[in-house]
């Protein structure tokens, strides 16, 4: 009827996660999944790869908080540091 295709499309969110969170929540139901032996060899190939897209995700957007966090450190924190 319409489980022909592989189990790599099985994840119901393959698509960007809409918020740090949300992809952090996701990798840690990946890792639990993946260290219980939860899952067949192909699934566990998925989930591997949906980790590393999560984990690529998840380091773009701490370098992106991190630039504003600097940029916020030169124009703003500084007067304030010779109190």
């Amino acid at each position: 009827m319409g489980n022909a295709s592989s189990g790599t499309e099985q994840t119901p969110s393959a698509a960007e996660p809409e918020s740090y969170e949300q992809a952090l929540a996701e990798l840690e139901k990946l890792v639990s999944a993946m260290e219980g032996a939860q899952l067949p060899l192909d699934e566990l190939l998925a989930s591997y790869r949906r980790g590393a897209q999560l984990l690529q995700f998840c380091r773009a957007r701490l370098q992106a908080v991190e630039q504003q966090v600097k940029v916020l450190e030169r124009g703003q924190l500084e007067p304030f540091s010779g109190k």
